[in-house]
């Protein structure tokens, strides 16, 4: 699997939620192998940024999986953690406002408010629940990979989209985009 299979909206799949797995199967296995192998195919296309995670929904499967990159400091290091069935069990710290973008939005980036710390329950590919007390970066991906087996997308926590919405330059720098000109009249985001 590579990048081309990842879905982008406007695809319908992404507002849809996923479904829990209650056996974990070979098929399951081959559905983590397939989404490492695109996250990593897209991130070797784009010369300034990792691909932190990736949900199943993105390869267009509805399934409860999420893969979460092992470090993401070091692009030579290509090892995932597959979480199937995450969920936040509970929220902690204070909303903090960062950059986010998404494999399944294209060369959009936007500021979303998330949650400093969280606290994650999963299941690992062997079964054996784990729980994740994760703060910072590693908060904000499973917060927003965890979305992704609920139905949204990060633009859905943006409220004011004036000012809001940006995009890498050739130099890996975030540029805003005008919102009227670029994103509302070509409906980029939500048709």
């Amino acid at each position: 699997m590579n990048k081309d299979d990842i879905i982008t909206l406007p695809n319908p799949h992404l507002r849809e939620r996923s479904s829990r797995i209650h056996v974990i199967t070979d098929e399951i296995r081959d559905i983590v192998d397939l989404m490492t192998s695109a996250a990593l195919d897209w991130e070797d296309s784009r010369p300034h940024e990792i691909s932190a995670a990736l949900a199943a929904v993105q390869i267009d499967r509805l399934e409860r999986i999420v893969v979460v990159r092992s470090d993401f400091e070091d692009k030579q290091t290509r090892e995932f953690t597959a979480l199937i069935n995450p969920e936040i069990i509970k929220y902690e710290g204070e909303l903090v406002e960062d950059y986010e973008g998404c494999l399944s939005v294209k060369h959009i980036y936007g500021k979303v408010p998330r949650h400093s710390k969280v606290r994650v329950k999963a299941l690992d590919l062997e079964g054996n629940e784990i729980r994740i007390k994760a703060e910072g970066f590693l908060a904000r991906v499973l917060q927003h990979e965890i979305d992704h087996t609920n139905g949204l997308v990060f633009i859905d926590h943006i409220r004011d989209q004036k000012d809001a919405f940006y995009t890498l330059d050739d130099k890996g720098e975030l540029q805003p985009l005008d919102y009227d000109s670029q994103i509302a009249k070509n409906h980029i985001l939500w048709d």
